[in-house]
């Protein structure tokens, strides 16, 4: 929360409220989700286990995203070299930081790193929104980002989201909805969205085989 605005840290509070708080986001435990298509991914949210599978090129990950260990199979292969395997681990962490970013941004909007920055009002689609700005002090796989959410005034919850690759960008790269929410466990995620991008088939559950984040 790095020279966050007090005005942008109460909008986020109020956003974390209007989805389910907090408490019950920590406790979530396993949540399973399709990304755009082209890979399935479940996270065991409290371990730090991540199965990813992607079909177009045969590949199974099994990462700890805490640790940084665990076993990649490639086309169909297990990889066994252990500068490979640590590059494709890597490349896992990777996969998992962008996919659950486009599932449960919401939930991060306070993490380490971020600063929050109240923007005032603007008007999309024929809508008001609060706008709240994220930049980011040196951390993730890219730190130049920036976005800038579009917040229901009455629900204060995130309806698009605009993306930058680069913070000092004035024009957007996208401009998508997050729409389409759902309570998931005791929580409220955007999945299965009206433009057809993102997250889709979303699960939360409390249970899970202990083989789906230790064996192909």
């Amino acid at each position: 929360m790095v020279n966050s605005e007090p005005a942008a840290i109460q909008l986020a509070d109020s956003i974390m409220a209007a989805i389910g708080g907090r408490e019950n986001w920590d406790k979530t435990r396993y949540i399973s989700w399709n990304f755009f298509g082209r890979r399935d991914l479940v996270w065991d949210k409290q371990q730090g286990r991540v199965r990813i599978e992607s079909p177009s090129d045969s590949s199974i990950y099994l990462v700890n995203i805490n640790t940084g260990a665990g076993r990649v199979k490639f086309h169909g292969v297990e990889l066994t070299e252990p500068d490979t395997l640590k590059k494709m681990l890597e490349r896992a962490k990777g996969i998992w930081i962008n996919d659950s970013y486009w599932l449960t941004m919401p939930f991060k909007l306070k993490d380490s790193g971020v600063t929050l920055k109240y923007m005032g009002q603007d008007t999309l689609k024929s809508s008001r929104y609060n706008i709240l700005q994220m930049t980011f002090a040196n951390v993730g796989f890219t730190p130049e980002n920036k976005y800038k959410l579009y917040v229901g005034i009455q629900d204060k919850m995130v309806k698009y989201w605009a993306y930058f690759n680069e913070a000092k960008k004035d024009t957007a790269n996208f401009i998508r909805p997050w729409d389409n929410y759902q309570k998931y466990g005791n929580v409220l995620l955007s999945a299965d969205r009206s433009d057809n991008g993102g997250p889709k088939n979303v699960k939360v559950e409390t249970q899970m085989d202990d083989k789906i984040f230790t064996e192909f």
